[in-house]
């Protein structure tokens, strides 16, 4: 018979919690109405300036790709980056686009930086063709290898990157041909061209 007595003091505690609490949520409802507004009006200014944000980085991206010359920052989101690249890669500014190219690659963006390297290795075997198709042959030389630098750097962050693979092949070719210039230079070479390659007889076949 004692079951009784002690069920019901046992949940008398509860009762006084709960009634506790109830009264808790009456004093706070007018500060929680109060807050509200400002949080919603908080949420959607943030989502307002990151749709603000997207549309800024659509619009340069844009820009860039209708070759409208657009500054950008190294803050700016990767496509960004990599549009600003191809923008400034098609124009042989590369060391303008050196600096986002190393931007890419600390922030590991693997597709990007893979693009990036592609477009600047481009550019440094087009014109590495030119010079060559005016009989400039000093040039040359350091600009395939520096080319070849850059598509391998492609490879190591896209190893499926099919057209990379074939533009290294080309600056390959190239310097299998004069294999003494390689001997001695190789891929480390980063100093100006000095009497290099003095005897190529003309440009090689294809092109990037």
């Amino acid at each position: 018979m004692s079951s009784g007595p002690l069920a019901l003091s046992g949940s008398a505690p509860l009762a006084r919690l709960g009634a506790l609490f109830a009264s808790g949520l009456r004093r706070l409802r007018p500060s929680l109405l109060l807050a509200l507004p400002i949080l919603l009006a908080l949420a959607a200014l943030a989502c307002a300036g990151l749709a603000w944000r997207t549309a800024q980085a659509n619009r340069a991206i844009a820009d860039l790709a209708g070759n409208r010359d657009v500054a950008v920052s190294t803050e700016a989101p990767s496509p960004v980056l990599v549009a600003r690249i191809l923008f400034l890669a098609r124009r042989d500014r590369l060391e303008e686009a050196e600096t986002l190219v190393q931007t890419l690659e600390r922030r590991d963006e693997a597709d990007g930086s893979a693009r990036a390297r592609y477009a600047m290795a481009n550019s440094r075997l087009r014109q590495a063709f030119g010079h060559l198709s005016r009989n400039d042959i000093d040039p040359a030389g350091p600009l395939v290898i520096l080319a070849r630098q850059d598509y391998r750097r492609a490879l190591q962050a896209r190893p499926d990157f099919w057209d990379a693979k074939y533009n290294l092949d080309v600056a390959s070719r190239l310097i299998r041909d004069f294999p003494d210039f390689d001997r001695k230079h190789g891929d480390d070479l980063k100093a100006e061209p000095k009497k290099i390659w003095t005897d190529i007889p003309g440009q090689p076949r294809g092109a990037p």
